[in-house]
């Protein structure tokens, strides 16, 4: 026997989409291949000033030195707590429905080992960030997908859900502004999402990553603005996108308090928590001038608008995303998502994530990241106008 032989949970994994992007991109930069990579969701922006300023300052704190409480510090939860109360009018109390996390990749990975047990089932959409599923896998759960549609404007339908499904359910995950489709959800959707858990007693495990990256105007909801969401769920949210701090990992889960200790005891047993200083840069980001929020999704804005009028220049059939920085585009017509998104990279050096990679109701899309300036964005859309379909 091979004494470094993959447990059987390893073998369940799919391949991660994006180490498999990573390895055809370098591959073609060792060809010498000027790459346009619009495939991975990094901000390109640089973190605020005074976020970069406040990290400084409290890298020469001591204070900042030690061991940090590994659901946070008090000063970040009531950061938190207040920014989530401006925000979205919902009071938190920053002591127990707050937790401080790694990332919100790292809360979402690690919740469902908090409350799956091995063959109990979690509600995943698909296409979807992956690690929902992996998340269930790694817990011994099984995954039971709810395909988003673009006839249900990429929302699930909860009532296609089978009653002996919902049933043995435990975990439901849902996010919007979503990635990769970049749909949105309303209130009314929400409300819907609350009163199916009450019935099935499912804990609803709202992504948020990308509430604040918005454009024309428009402000996405929050879960927990709808009555009773607090009683059956908690929301993840992520420092990366809203000040582009993708690197800095940090995030936190505010919601139902019995959610939050759950989290909060495989936290205690796996990690120590976020480096202090970190957390105070964090707690400059949540209560300082939330004006390079806006300046960003302006940014954002207007590398939409130029490739979403290239894109259907050249016949692509696209919608101008309300939020997020993805376009969810239709392959043309006989390309399968994978062999389109490979011909792409070989011909023409552009990096496309293709969407059956986050789910089989993907297959026939592609996405797109605003993640370039518009002179390399307008360089792509010139390279993909070259080419024939």
């Amino acid at each position: 026997m091979n004494i470094f032989e993959k447990s059987e949970r390893l073998g369940k994994l799919p391949p991660y989409l994006f180490k498999e992007i990573d390895r055809k991109k370098t591959e073609a930069l060792s060809r010498g291949v000027d790459i346009i990579d619009l495939g991975v969701g990094d901000p390109d922006l640089p973190t605020p000033s005074h976020i970069v300023e406040a990290m400084k300052n409290a890298l020469n704190d001591p204070a900042s030195h030690g061991y940090p409480l590994y659901s946070g510090m008090a000063s970040f939860k009531e950061a938190v707590a207040a920014w989530y109360r401006k925000r979205f009018g919902v009071d938190i109390d920053p002591e127990e429905e707050v937790c401080c996390l790694i990332g919100s990749k790292e809360g979402i990975a690690h919740y469902p080992l908090a409350f799956i047990n091995p063959g109990d089932i979690a509600l995943i959409p698909s296409p979807a960030y992956p690690v929902y599923n992996i998340a269930t896998i790694f817990a011994g759960g099984e995954s039971f997908f709810m395909p988003l549609l673009s006839k249900n404007r990429f929302l699930p339908d909860l009532d296609a859900i089978p009653e002996g499904i919902a049933e043995k359910a435990r975990i439901m995950f849902i996010n919007y502004p979503n990635n990769p489709t970049s749909a949105v959800a309303d209130l009314a959707f929400f409300s819907r999402v609350v009163e199916f858990a009450h019935k099935h007693r499912i804990a609803v495990c709202h992504d948020a990553a990308y509430t604040e990256m918005a454009f024309d105007g428009y402000q996405p909801p929050g879960f927990l603005q709808v009555q009773g969401a607090k009683d059956v769920g908690l929301e993840f949210h992520s420092l990366s996108k809203t000040y582009s701090m993708s690197g800095w990992r940090i995030g936190f889960a505010v919601g139902n308090r019995e959610a939050i200790q759950g989290l909060g005891a495989i936290k205690s047993n796996i990690d120590s928590g976020v480096f202090k200083a970190i957390q105070s840069a964090a707690v400059a980001a949540l209560k300082g001038d939330q004006s390079s929020v806006t300046d960003m999704g302006d940014v954002y804005c207007t590398r939409r608008d130029i490739v979403v009028k290239g894109l259907k220049d050249l016949g692509f059939e696209v919608e101008s995303p309300k939020a997020t920085f993805y376009l969810w585009v239709k392959t043309p017509e006989g390309y399968a998502s994978a062999r389109f998104a490979s011909r792409l990279l070989e011909e023409s050096g552009l990096v496309v994530t293709p969407g059956n990679g986050f789910g089989e109701p993907g297959e026939g899309f592609f996405r797109i990241a605003l993640t370039q300036g518009v002179e390399r964005l307008s360089e792509a859309i010139s390279r993909l106008g070259k080419m024939k379909f």
